[in-house]
Parts: structure tokens; sequence; C-alpha cells
């Protein structure tokens, strides 16, 4: 094959992950273990003492300065670069295209890209008032480079009223998505868990998951003592779980290294293409709650640049961090939600494959080398996404060859050409109900209920509520009634319904 490839043909080499479900390993612990099975997925254990650079994906549960350096030193690799990334759950797949247009370049030969997390270990012991004898770099160590900058998530028109986590934000959305759909709220549950229930079923076959179990769509969505409401509409199980220790790490190199360290040819998986782009920061400028031109136009670009078509893909793993990121992705690209044969995800999703904060799509991407080696000649979608619903990825791969060589395209302009909807940071008046959800405290209270509405003039404001009496309203459909809104972002009920359209 290599008398036919350019020698700088970036290729996916090996995937390795780690679910340590005993826990107590550190993070860059973890990254070495994920490290080595990605050498031994390769076929080829030389190949880590060639790694010449090291990324690793933002970690939450623990601080290094550069984690790459500590990676590096374990597997006894004498790197020339090491680099770290900022937040956001992208961060994987456009690490990745980075590495492909280096090795392209020559700019770097074997590259390990990958992360960790001991975030249900680190939480055990901070609730036993214990801090974990982990590694730690003084300041004699440089800070890593920052590679991939943070995702903005604190736009004022949700800093002011507290908006401020994703398990918040993401059930306006599933509000929306279920009233663009015009289903009532039973029959919305039963199509989210249903959904939910199919990734279970794969995560089940997944040796890598988490949680290793099918469930049905009413264990999913029916609140229990173990499944508890979260916001409305989403209960535990419908939230990503981010309570894991695990890691995964991907090893990438040049055809040439691929030869010289002895790498399988049947092991070889070539991106053909990533596309990056984002959303507003802001969630109350998007033109719809339940759309993502984003979304739609780094989807399509990324299938353009690998000549694929949707139909193509035999294999895909849209973000699933909650319901609603894969309706809405779902409906952007033109995948049905629920194709046998061509299940969403490859891993399980965040919910039951694990949830590890950033380094998610490291796990898809390894868990994708393996399906694209199963049946050659396959394409493969992989999608990441970054904040809420904001920055997004693409990535196409196969075990064939890119006739063009491996194709990156930032398609931001695209993007902003497309209509916003002007939101308000301060209002006062009267609006009309556009989503809504209601967070609940950990005994089943309603706590809090947050709000996004139009004006008269169709600007959108987001506002919030403590008032019990209040938010008992918002536990019925309050779609279309008017309220409110005063100037420190709270609000009120006005009327009933009125006739939206």
């Amino acid at each position: 094959m290599l008398n036919s490839l350019n020698p700088r043909t970036p290729i996916l080499v090996g995937g390795g992950q780690i679910t340590d479900a005993e826990g107590g390993a550190e993070p860059v612990e973890l990254m070495v273990r994920a490290a080595r099975a990605a050498a031994a997925d390769a076929g080829s254990v030389r190949l880590l003492e060639a790694v010449d650079s090291v990324r690793v994906v933002r970690m939450l549960s623990w601080k290094y300065r550069d984690p790459g350096a500590l990676v590096a030193a374990r597997i006894g690799a004498e790197v020339g670069h090491t680099g770290y990334s900022g937040n956001g759950g992208s961060t994987p797949q456009v690490l990745v295209d980075a590495a492909a247009e280096d090795i392209a370049a020559g700019r770097a030969d074997v590259v390990l890209i990958g992360g960790a997390e001991s975030w249900r270990t680190r939480m055990r012991l901070r609730a036993q008032g214990q801090r974990p004898d982990w590694t730690v770099q003084d300041e004699s160590v440089a800070v890593a480079p920052i590679l991939v900058p943070d995702v903005p998530m604190d736009a004022n028109s949700e800093r002011r009223i507290g908006l401020d986590r994703p398990a918040w934000i993401y059930p306006l959305f599933e509000q929306a998505v279920r009233l663009s759909a015009g289903r009532d709220v039973d029959d919305h549950l039963d199509v989210i868990g249903g959904l939910w229930s199919r990734f279970s079923e794969v995560a089940a076959t997944n040796p890598n998951a988490w949680t290793q179990r099918a469930y049905t769509a009413g264990e999913i969505t029916t609140p229990s003592p173990q499944n508890r409401m979260i916001t409305s509409l989403y209960t535990k199980l419908l939230n990503s779980n981010n309570m894991v220790d695990q890691s995964a790490m991907i090893l990438m190199c040049s055809a040439e290294a691929a030869v010289k360290y002895g790498v399988p040819k049947d092991h070889w998986v070539f991106p053909h293409s990533g596309t990056e782009g984002h959303d507003t920061y802001a969630i109350a400028e998007r033109p719809a709650l339940d759309a993502s031109p984003a979304i739609r136009i780094t989807g399509r670009r990324a299938l353009e640049l690998a000549s694929v078509g949707i139909d193509d893909l035999a294999h895909v793993d849209v973000y699933s961090c909650f319901p609603s990121a894969v309706q809405i992705a779902a409906r952007e690209l033109g995948l049905p939600l629920d194709d046998a044969n061509r299940p969403l995800t490859v891993t399980g999703g965040l919910t039951f494959a694990g949830g590890p904060w950033n380094n998610y799509v490291s796990h898809s991407i390894a868990t994708m080398l393996t399906r694209l080696r199963e049946s050659p000649g396959s394409h493969g979608l992989v999608t990441a996404n970054s904040g809420y619903l904001t920055r997004h990825a693409m990535g196409v791969y196969s075990t064939t060859p890119p006739q063009d060589g491996f194709r990156r395209l930032d398609v931001q302009a695209e993007i902003d050409a497309q209509p916003t909807t002007r939101a308000l940071d301060c209002y006062r008046g009267p609006a009309t109900v556009e989503s809504w959800t209601v967070a609940y405290a950990r005994d089943g209270a309603p706590e809090r209920g947050f709000l996004a509405a139009r004006t008269g003039g169709d600007e959108r404001i987001l506002a919030v509520t403590t008032d019990a009496e209040t938010l008992a309203q918002m536990s019925t459909d309050v779609q279309g009634y008017r309220v409110e809104v005063t100037e420190e972002g709270a609000f009120a009920f006005r009327s009933a319904p009125v006739t939206v359209g």
C-alpha cells in the first residue's frame, strides 16, 4: 500500500481505552495505561518510544502543568512537543485534525492524543475530606501551550440569571424540540426514552463502557430514588454521566512510520476530512433553540470533503451529552433516530459508555477505529460538541485512504452568514413563552425555573424564577403563555396561552 501512498499520509493506528471501575489511579496513570493499550491495538509496542508529540485534552479531576511530559516520560518517549487543550468536548476531534495536518506537513511523525478523568475517585475522596496524593509538577515545569482554547460559556444574558450549566440549558433545547415536533410531554418522553434505550443497548455490548446494561425506555424516563429528576424533562439517566474514571488515547503516525514500526496494514484507519465551526456563543442569539446551523454546515462540508454522502456512512457516533443534542444533530445531518442497522452511537453515549468531561470523543474515535476495521472499506462519522451545543467538529474516517489526501476546513465564515436572533441582556415588560425548564433539588422539590421568551419585537429574553406558585405552573405545558419580565431577570405569568404564529 505504501508504494501508492504519499509517505506523509496521516493514519490512525491505535486506540486504547481504560475503564477503571475500582478507581484510585490518577489521570496521568490512566493515560499511560491507555497509551500502552493503544500501542497494543496498533500491533506495535515500539511505536510508543517513537512518539514525538503528546497532545492532551483538558482534565478537570486534577491539575497538571504539562501532563503530556509526564506521559512521555512514563512511556519512554523523548518528545519534542507537548500541548494541552482548553475545555470543550469537541477538542479531541480538533486535536486529531491538527495532528493529521502536522503529520502530512512533516512537522510531526508519531502523535499521541487523548486524556483521562479520575472524577469518581476525586469526588469520593472529597466526600471523605481527603485530597489525593497524586503527581504535582512544580513551577520548574513549563506550562504546556494551549492548542485549542476554551469555549466561552458565560454570555451576560445567561450569567445574570444564573443559567450556568449544561444540565439546565440542554433541557431548554429539549422543550423546543418537543414543541416543534408537536408532541405532548408523554409522547415526547417515549421518543427520548426509546432513543436512550437504544444507546444503552450499544453500551451493553461495549467492553469499555462504564455501564454495560440495557435499560428500557420506561426505566430511563420514570423518576425513582436511583433516577431522580434533574430538570424537566430529564431524569438522571437522561444526563451525561461524568462520575467515571476513564481514559482514551489515540496513536497517529505517518504511513512511513507505520511501515517502519511494523503496524499491520489491516490496522490502518485514515482520516478523510475534518471540519470545525461554532454557533453563537450566547444561546439567546440562536436562530432557534432546536436548531444548529453549525452542525448542518460542518457536517455537510465534512461529507463533501470526504466525497461521501450521509447514506454512505456505515457507522456514526453523534455526540450525546443529552437527548436534545442528538435529536438536533440528527435532524441537521439527515440521520434517522431509529435506524436499527445504523445506531447513532458506536460507544453507547455519554450516559452509559461514560462522559469523562472533555475526553468522551477520544473514546468514540477509538471505538470507531474498531468498527471500521471490522468492516473494511466502510466510512464512519464522528461528531463532537463543546459548550451548549456551541462549537462543533466533524471527522470522517475509513480504512481506505482518501483519494485527495486529508482535508480540513474551518467553516466559520459560512456559519456567520446565517441569521441570528436579537438577544436582550436586560428587558422589562411582557413576553411570550418560547421554552422553559424546572431544575429540581436532590429531594425532588422544584428549585428554580428558567425561561426563554420572545418580546413583541421578536427579541429573545432569558429569565428565572424561584417563586413556588410560578414553579408549580411551569410543571404544566406553558407554551405561548404571556409573562411579565423584570429588569432583574425574574418573571411571573400574566395570562393563559395566546395563539402563536
